[in-house]
C-alpha cells in the first residue's frame, strides 16, 4: 500500500451507487431499512464523497436521496439521480423485451425529482450483446442522445459497439446494416469477452461505420452544428451534447486493456467507470502499469464508483473509498482529481466544493 501522505485527498464522486431496497425499504409499511440515510450519508461524507450518482432498484431509493435535501446539504453531497430501468430483480434479464420499461422511463422522466430532473438512465445489464438490438434498448437510446441523457450500462465490448449505432441518425442504410451487425451477434449466442463478432469484415465494417459517424464529429462544441442534417442538429440543441455512454466496470468480464483504448479512440462518448473492473491494481494497492497508461492517456474519460448494489458493498464502503485514494495518489495530482472528482463533477455541472472533511 502507498504511505497515507500519498493518498489522493481530494473530493470523490461516486459515479456508480445504488440506494436498494435490500439496504433501505421505502414504500413499505413498515420499511425495512438496514441501512438508513443518515448512516449512507455519513459514509459518503466521512470519505469525501461529495456528488453520486444515485440509482436504484426500484427507484423510490434514488427519489428517497434526491427528497433528502436538507441532509444531502448537510453531509455537502450532491444527489445526480438517474432512472433505473428495474422495478424487480425480474426486469434485469427482461427489461429489454418489455415496452413497459419505456413507458416507466417517460414517466419518471416527466416527473423528475426533488433534486431535479433526471441526468441519465441506468444502471442496465446486458448479458447477451446482442439485446442491444432490441427495440427498446434502441428506443431508449435514441431518447437519451435526444434528451442530453447520460447511459450507465453493465456490457460486454461487443454491446458498447452496437448501443452507440443506435445514437446518431444516420438514415436506412446504417440502420440496416446495424441491424445485420445484431443478428449475425445473436445467432452465435453470447459474445465473451476480448470476442470479435462473427460475420467477418462486413459486420466489422458496420460496427465500425457506426462508430465512426459518431466519433467523427466528437462531443459537439457550442455553437457548432454536427453533421448529420437538422434531425441531429436539433437533437443536438435539445441537449444532446450531453449524452454519454458511461461504461460501468470498463468491462467486468476482463475486456482487454488494448479494446478499451480502441473502444475509447473510437467513441469520444465513451466514459469508463471502474468499480470491480478485474486487473486494474496490482499487489501494493496501485494501478497495474497497463492501467496506470491507459487513465493517464485519456484523463477525462475515467470515473470511480462504489456500486454498492448488496448490502456488503455498504458495509465496506469506507475500504472501496480508501483503496481508490491509494491508486489515485499514485497518479500525477492534475489526473487523480480529475478522475477523483473534475470528470464527473463536468459531466452533470456539481459546482467544486469548498475544502471540508
Amino acid at each position: 500500500m502507498a504511505p497515507a501522505s500519498a493518498q489522493y485527498a481530494g473530493p470523490l464522486f461516486d459515479a456508480h451507487l445504488h440506494y436498494n431496497d435490500e439496504a433501505c425499504v421505502h414504500d413499505g409499511v413498515s420499511p425495512g431499512c438496514p441501512f438508513p440515510l443518515s448512516d449512507v450519508l455519513d459514509r459518503m461524507q466521512r470519505n469525501g464523497v461529495r456528488a453520486i450518482i444515485a440509482n436504484s432498484r426500484p427507484n423510490e431509493g434514488t427519489k428517497a436521496l434526491a427528497q433528502a435535501r436538507e441532509q444531502t446539504s448537510a453531509a455537502g453531497v450532491t444527489v445526480v439521480p438517474f432512472i433505473r430501468l428495474y422495478r424487480n430483480r425480474a426486469d434485469y434479464n427482461n427489461w429489454f423485451r418489455d415496452p413497459t420499461i419505456a413507458e416507466l422511463v417517460r414517466t419518471e422522466l416527466a416527473s423528475g425529482t426533488p433534486a431535479g430532473p433526471y441526468r441519465g438512465l441506468g444502471e442496465f445489464h446486458l448479458y447477451d450483446s446482442a439485446n442491444a438490438n432490441g427495440p427498446v434498448a434502441q428506443e431508449l437510446m435514441a431518447l437519451a442522445e435526444e434528451k442530453g441523457l447520460a447511459i450507465l450500462a453493465h456490457v460486454d465490448d461487443v454491446a458498447i459497439d452496437l448501443l452507440m449505432a443506435h445514437t446518431a441518425p444516420r438514415g436506412a442504410a446504417a440502420r440496416t446494416a446495424a441491424e445485420r451487425g445484431g443478428n449475425e451477434v445473436s445467432s452465435a449466442g453470447p459474445p465473451q469477452a476480448g470476442h470479435t463478432p462473427p460475420g467477418g469484415a462486413a459486420t466489422r465494417t458496420a460496427a465500425e461505420r457506426g462508430g465512426n459517424e459518431v466519433s467523427s464529429a466528437g462531443p459537439p462544441q457550442a455553437g457548432h452544428t454536427p453533421p448529420g442534417g437538422a434531425a441531429t442538429r436539433t437533437a443536438a440543441e435539445r441537449g444532446g451534447n450531453s449524452f454519454r455512454l458511461i461504461w460501468a466496470h470498463t468491462g467486468i468480464g476482463g475486456t482487454p486493456v488494448d479494446r478499451v483504448d480502441q473502444l475509447m479512440a473510437k467513441y469520444p462518448a465513451l466514459m469508463g467507470e471502474l468499480s470491480y473492473r478485474p486487473g486494474l491494481t496490482c499487489s501494493d494497492g496501485q494501478l497495474c502499469p497497463e492501467w496506470r497508461a491507459l487513465l493517464l492517456k485519456y484523463p477525462d474519460r475515467f470515473l470511480i464508483g462504489s456500486d454498492t448494489w448488496v448490502n456488503l458493498r455498504w458495509l465496506y464502503y469506507d475500504d472501496l473509498m480508501r483503496g481508490y485514494r491509494v491508486w489515485l495518489g499514485g497518479l500525477p495530482p492534475d489526473v487523480a482529481r480529475r478522475i477523483g472528482w473534475e470528470n464527473g463533477a463536468r459531466l452533470f455541472g456539481v459546482p467544486t466544493p469548498s475544502q471540508r472533511p
